[in-house]
């Protein structure tokens, strides 16, 4: 049975920019090799009430599974 630690390590860390907000706390985010996916902001963010715009450079963590979604964790100076 996989421990918290093997699960954690299984994510893809990488950083994009925000080109479009949708709704329902989507976004469109470009990342720094081009490709175009769709982010969505995590459950502590959307507590804490943080807000993205587009244009906004943004820290997310990706599945190895599904290339095409990430989770937005953080949203850089």
């Amino acid at each position: 049975m996989p421990t918290n630690d093997d699960k954690n390590n299984q994510v893809i860390k990488t950083e994009g920019r925000v080109i479009e907000a949708l709704p329902n706390a989507f976004f469109k985010v470009v990342l720094g090799d081009g490709r175009e996916i769709m982010g969505f902001l995590s459950g502590k963010m959307r507590m804490n009430r943080i807000t993205i715009l587009p244009g906004d450079k943004v820290s997310l963590e990706m599945s190895p599974y599904d290339a095409g979604k990430g989770r937005i964790v953080y949203r850089l100076k």
